[in-house]
């Protein structure tokens, strides 16, 4: 049964013996030997082909282009092979950590691939590309990168279950650091000490502000979650080595909880596996079927649905106004009650439309659907027609959605609301979503064949035939891969296709 931790600040005299704390408990889960069920390997397979799509579909665009120059700009380093970087051959490789960054801004550019929301948000797929580069550098097989990708996602959940960072303006990668270090942790074999100073070092260094995400977005959003993976490469590189960590990083009295989070008079219960319980917590996860942030996916179903069966409802002139009636985080983070300017802007940059609710939802109900490049292009923020009908879109909380958002229950939990559009002769037209389509409880589920078709979709414009078929086939014998295969994980482009995307110079 999954056990519930305690979890708070301890003043310096208070004693907090190591196997009290929740880094080394984060450890004990790392190193529990327990097999991972075949539901789980199935679900790891199907989150290494969405990464791998949604990282080809932008190979070519700005940060990725930028991150992936500084990657190949390290070699590898003399610990081991090194690994390889999206979109170049796999003989070229690079430093462990500098390719966890590289496939990490292709894999969060277009913010595309899998989330989980409950006391903080996520997106669990950013373990995936600094456990990858490691097992690569190092050799280890199929078996062990299934074993670290679902000892990853299992503490990415488990932390967002519990701790809110957002409350307190702390970026959502700060619980990543830690899972990652323990996805590795696992992945090589470690023992608990090690994994536990690995953890404590990637939180420490993984805390920023959540001011990436607000306002004009910049282009560190897709860089943010890279950080923190090489940052935990790096963490464990260090522990390997015998070397100490701020301790007790969670529980201190100068700590994280303590002056970053709930302060000292707060408390926290972390849900954990116990010895022996399978780590099933990529099966809570759930990925995208269009590229907007999470909040927005059912919202954009609902759009579509809508359009195409009241067409009239595309033409700003017949209608008066749109309220989405949603939960807190939709209210606040991506729509109206935000406060931010930018998310009316027609000039605004893609970052800040990926989160902007009323956008999303104007362009979704005029086009019937939603397009990962052209539904944000300049000329389709900017169209006319279009601005018109944004702006006379809103946002209002609803604690009934809020409480469905933050509900234990699966059946219950929902990401939507109740949209009620007010036409200019008065009448109104109400309808409401829960969840997405794309959600294990919507109306079409993701399933294998769904991670493919998407793969297919984004990679044709930059992948050879060939590549696909290749990198396809690999992914979907993960768990029996040997180590040459593993180095081989990974998706080239076509000839040209790099030669065409930017080339910044820097300073390595």
């Amino acid at each position: 049964m999954t056990t519930l931790h305690p979890v708070r600040t301890y003043r310096s005299e208070e004693p907090l013996p190591r196997e009290q704390q929740l880094a080394w408990k984060i450890a004990q889960v790392a190193v529990d030997p327990v097999e991972v069920e075949d539901a789980v390997v199935d679900m790891v397979v199907n989150r290494v082909i969405d990464n791998a799509a949604v990282a080809a579909a932008s190979l070519t665009r700005t940060p990725p282009s930028a991150a992936r120059a500084q990657a190949l700009d390290h070699p590898a380093s003399r610990g081991g092979a090194g690994a390889s970087v999206f979109g170049v051959p796999s003989e070229t490789t690079t430093s462990p950590e500098w390719a966890a960054w590289a496939n990490g801004v292709a894999v969060r550019e277009l913010d595309y691939h899998d989330t989980f929301l409950a006391a903080e948000y996520s997106h669990p797929g950013d373990n995936i590309p600094p456990i990858l580069a490691v097992a690569q550098h190092v050799g280890a097989d199929g078996a062990a990168l299934v074993r670290g990708i679902a000892t990853g996602y299992e503490i990415q959940v488990d932390l967002v279950r519990a701790i809110s960072l957002h409350k307190h303006k702390i970026d959502h990668v700060a619980h990543l650091g830690p899972s990652a270090a323990a996805g590795i942790g696992t992945l090589l074999g470690l023992d608990a000490e090690t994994i536990s100073q690995a953890v404590a070092q990637a939180l420490h260094t993984t805390t920023a502000t959540r001011q990436s995400r607000k306002g004009e977005i910049s282009t560190w959003k897709a860089h943010a979650p890279a950080f923190a993976g090489k940052m935990a490469v790096e963490a464990v590189d260090r522990a390997m080595r015998g070397e100490t960590s701020p301790s007790p990083i969670y529980e201190g009295e100068d700590g994280v909880i303590a002056w970053l989070l709930d302060g000292p008079e707060g408390r926290y219960e972390v849900p954990l596996p116990a010895a022996g319980e399978p780590k099933r917590g990529i099966l809570d996860t759930y990925t995208k079927e269009h590229s907007a942030e999470y909040q927005a996916q059912a919202w954009i179903d609902l759009a579509r649905k809508l359009g195409t069966e009241r067409p009239e409802l595309r033409d700003p002139a017949n209608v008066a106004s749109v309220v989405l009636h949603t939960s807190h985080h939709t209210h606040y983070v991506i729509g109206s009650g935000a406060g931010d300017p930018q998310k009316y802007d027609p000039t605004a940059s893609r970052e800040t439309l990926d989160h902007s609710i009323p956008y999303i939802f104007a362009v979704a109900l005029q086009d019937g659907g939603w397009h990962h490049v052209a539904s944000y292009a300049p000329e389709r923020a900017a169209r006319p027609d279009t601005v018109e009908l944004w702006h006379k879109v809103t946002t209002a909380e609803d604690p009934e959605w809020t409480r469905r958002y933050h509900s234990e229950d699966p059946d219950e939990k929902a990401f939507g609301g109740r949209v009620v559009i007010t036409l200019t002769d008065g009448s109104q037209i109400t309808d409401e979503i829960a969840v997405a389509d794309a959600h294990p409880l919507g109306a079409r589920p993701f399933a294998r064949a769904d991670y493919i078709a998407k793969f297919r979709l984004l990679a044709e414009p930059v992948l050879d035939p060939a590549e696909i078929e290749r990198f396809l086939d690999l992914a979907q014998r993960l768990p029996e891969l040997t180590a040459a295969e593993v180095r081989a994980l990974n998706i080239v482009a076509k000839p040209g296709v790099l030669e065409g995307a930017p080339a910044p110079k820097g300073l390595f």
